[in-house]
């Protein structure tokens, strides 16, 4: 059973210039990505999809392979995430090469660890799942979400929830944007990530940030040092002592 690391990396960011290769404390965002999938031991081989030559020098120089470059249809605005994963599995099947399981490991996860990888793989396996996502609760009930009219009136999203106490509404939680396990046995027939058979782990807030603006890549190297204050004295995060 063969498993795959893909780090979609394309060169065309928009909303943060050449975020994926962005200095983040001191190294390229994307090396993190790398260094936590490497020292996770789980995969038998570690790619990433891009048609940027820095970008595949980067990936390279820190231990990622990039063994074809993405098309340029797979590299525009409109290419989602299935698009890319699909097209790099059928690459490696050209070359002869087949895996079992994949985790699609975005380029500016630096708040991903080894662990968490781990701990998804553990789960797909031993649950039999088409994927597992790494999740984070609201902080707020999305039950009482609040909405702003055209003429600036406030109402309630769902106001048959109005009079209900946050404690009495069910958790909800969010994709953490991070990387996703999945089957690509389950992926080729599906093509989702997300299917009935999808499992999740529960991540904490301060593990997760996505990162579309200046605010975002500041909050990212808060939470970072954070988490790395707590565990610079573990083994667990051997990547973020690097």
């Amino acid at each position: 059973m063969r498993t795959l690391a893909i780090i979609p990396a394309r060169g065309g960011s928009k909303r943060v210039y050449r975020k994926n290769i962005r200095n983040f404390l001191g190294k390229p965002i994307i090396s993190y990505s790398i260094q936590n999938a490497i020292h996770s031991k789980v995969f038998d081989e570690i790619m990433v999809s891009t048609e940027d030559e820095e970008i595949a020098d980067i990936a390279q120089f820190y231990g990622a392979n990039v063994p074809f470059k993405r098309s340029l249809q797979n590299a525009s605005d409109i290419a989602t995430t299935v698009d890319v994963l699909l097209e790099v599995i059928e690459n490696y099947k050209k070359q002869g090469i087949v895996f079992a399981y994949a985790c699609c490991i975005y380029p500016t996860a630096a708040l991903v660890s080894p662990l968490q990888i781990r701990n998804a793989f553990r789960k797909i396996q031993k649950e039999k799942l088409d994927s597992v996502v790494p999740v984070v609760k609201y902080t707020y009930p999305i039950q009482r979400a609040l909405q702003i009219t055209q003429n600036g009136k406030l109402k309630m999203a769902m106001p048959q929830n109005v009079n209900k106490r946050t404690q009495d509404l069910q958790e909800t939680y969010h994709d953490s944007g991070q990387f996703y396990w999945f089957n690509i046995k389950k992926l080729l027939q599906q093509k989702s990530l997300f299917t009935s058979n999808s499992g999740s782990i529960i991540l904490q807030e301060k593990e997760v940030q996505d990162i579309d603006t200046e605010t975002d890549w500041q909050m990212a190297e808060l939470k970072y040092k954070l988490i790395n204050q707590y565990y610079e004295n573990t083994d667990l995060f051997p990547s973020r002592r690097a």
